[in-house]
């Protein structure tokens, strides 16, 4: 079994790319949105709510964990793998998202001069720049923290003006740098990617995250057998920390397919 965890919904649609590539697997995916989002929290408490969902989905029977939050995955998962993992949860493993995104821009032909949008403590982090540094030190990162975002579009305005005039302000900067690719560093911000597209123009390569940790999950199940366990009646579990009714209705959007979710407590 297969767990994904985000802070809230834009989670999905990483789920929603991995179900499609790897349908074969049990899933369970976990929305903490009582305390959504974590963009603006401390490293201490991402930290926390980080442990408390691994606890959650290990004790539910998950062998793997992917982090498909930005934040979480920028300010609580390698302390978890180096440190949380070992000690209690031996033989199983959480992934991120930053890694398989920034891999992929190396990959890019042109890559010289990558620009990073993300929450306010993804951009803290600086996950990124270092894990660009760590991969290919040559590639210039140029960051933006985009705060108002998430909240825009967990509250379904992605297409009203004033989301437009706010992500054209926090564009504007990126755009003088002549860029060669952005990361939207957020899994929310797939739901901005055409508008975003269109801001930068097609001589900048705009990625987001679904498809390509898709491809790379299963390339790493590939290498490593032990998480190999297809079900012959593959299961789908939504759990969210908040009203499900309402977590329910953002799925639909999401998925593009109606669920039906339970409210758990992760304190």
């Amino acid at each position: 079994m297969i767990g994904i965890f985000d802070s809230g919904y834009g989670g999905l649609s990483i789920f929603r790319d991995i179900e499609k590539k790897l349908p074969q697997y049990d899933y369970i995916y976990l929305g903490d949105n009582a305390r959504a989002p974590y963009g603006d929290r401390s490293q201490k408490l991402i930290y926390k709510y980080s442990q408390e969902a691994v606890d959650y989905l290990f004790a539910k029977g998950c062998k793997l964990i992917i982090f498909a939050c930005n934040t979480a995955s920028a300010m609580a998962l390698r302390k978890l793998q180096q440190e949380y993992l070992p000690k209690k949860y031996p033989g199983r493993n959480i992934l991120g998202v930053i890694h398989p995104l920034v891999e992929t821009v190396s990959e890019l032909k042109k890559n010289s001069k990558v620009g990073i949008m993300g929450t306010v403590s993804t951009i803290d982090s600086k996950a990124y720049v270092n894990e660009f540094s760590s991969i290919n030190p040559s590639i210039l990162v140029f960051q933006q923290a985009c705060p108002l975002l998430v909240p825009l579009i967990e509250e379904s305005r992605e297409n009203m003006p004033e989301t437009k005039m706010i992500l054209t302000e926090y564009i504007r900067p990126l755009k003088k740098i002549n860029l060669d690719a952005v990361v939207l560093g957020c899994t929310h911000y797939g739901w901005l990617q055409t508008m975003i597209e269109k801001s930068f123009g097609t001589e900048v390569k705009v990625l987001r995250s679904g498809q390509i940790v898709a491809d790379k999950l299963a390339g790493y199940i590939g290498r490593h057998p032990e998480y190999d366990s297809p079900s012959k009646d593959p299961s789908r579990v939504f759990l969210t920390t908040n009203d499900n009714k309402k977590f329910d209705q953002a799925a639909e959007k999401f998925l593009g397919r109606k669920i039906k979710s339970k409210t758990i407590n992760l304190k």
